[in-house]
Formats: C-alpha cells, structure tokens, sequence
C-alpha cells in the first residue's frame, strides 16, 4: 500500500492544508495520507510542544468535517516519540510498523527549498522519497534539478496541484488582530 506522511504543527489547520489533502485523497494509487501532528519542530519555537495534544485534538475534528478526506488518518505517532522530532525517525518507525508500505514523505516547495538543513536528508530523498506541493515563492522544478545534481538517485516528485496562497503563520497573525479568519481554516 502507498502510505503518505503529510507532518507539519498545523498551528492551525487550514484551507491550504485541504487542498493538499483532498488532492492526495483523489489519487487513486494513495492507500492512505497519514496526517502527524508534530509536537516541536527542531526549527520552530520549542513552546509549540506544549499545544501538541491541543493541535492533535483540533486536527481530529477539522478531518472528520471532511467525509471527502476518506484515506486520511490523524496520527499521533510523534506525541508518544521521544524529542528531536526529526522526520527520518518517524518515517522509519512507520517503515517498522508497515514493512510493506511505500511510504512517501509530503511537503511544499519551501521544505523542499531548505531539505538540506534537515537530518538525514539523504535518507529521506533516497529511501522514501518526497512528494513536493508548490508554495508561492518557490520554483520546484529548479529545487528539484539542484538536489538531483547532488544525487539522481533522490526520489523527489512534483505534485501538479493547487496552490492556495496562505500560511497558518498568516492566520495567527490575522487573529492576534482581531480579524474573523473561520473561511480560511479547515
């Protein structure tokens, strides 16, 4: 079965987050889209670790609006690992929980812009591989042409989808301003 990591804090989850997950669930080649909510990302501001539980909880509600998200499946499988919460770790714990699966890691064009700076990124290029959403800002073609000129053996893959121009960093800005953003989130 194809198995998809989509991971990310979805501090909150929203419409571009949708689009992604409806796109994926319209393939019919994805057995199923494991949504994981990150308790800390080693880049981001460690108070975000204290919300995780918080974050998963929402992302479980935000899904099951969704009957159309039929193949997605809200993991908490990073609230119960133990910190760094670094992406190769759970793709290989996933990897010995489903030894069978094709497991593939989601992420927009801005992960994929600063990969480099991600541990064992080779690992996750060549033993899983990336689907790679398009960010606004961000050329995957030219992205993906210089990582293959490092290793052509990396398995990276653009998905033709679309973009939906917002970030939740927007949206907690929008909010701390006192604007309604209930049409952007999930």
């Amino acid at each position: 079965m194809r198995t998809l990591l989509y991971s990310g804090s979805f501090d909150p989850l929203h419409i571009g987050h949708l689009a992604i997950l409806r796109s994926l669930c319209a393939d019919p080649g994805v057995g199923r889209v494991l949504l994981v909510v990150s308790p800390q990302n080693p880049f981001k501001n460690p108070e975000k670790a204290l919300s995780a539980e918080k974050r998963f909880r929402a992302a479980v509600l935000a899904v099951a609006r969704h009957p159309e998200l039929d193949k997605v499946c809200v993991s908490d499988i990073e609230l119960h690992m133990a910190p760094p919460h670094y992406t190769i770790r759970t793709l290989d714990a996933l990897r010995a929980e489903c030894p069978d699966d094709d497991i593939r890691l989601v992420i927009g064009a801005d992960n994929l812009g600063c990969i480099r700076g991600w541990y064992q990124y080779r690992r996750i290029l060549l033993g899983y591989g990336a689907l790679v959403f398009p960010r606004r800002g961000y050329d995957i073609a030219g992205l993906r042409q210089d990582l293959l000129s490092e290793d052509a053996l990396y398995r990276i893959d653009a998905v033709d989808a679309e973009q939906v121009d917002i970030s939740s960093t927007d949206i907690r800005n929008a909010v701390s301003q006192g604007k309604d953003v209930s049409d952007l989130l999930m």
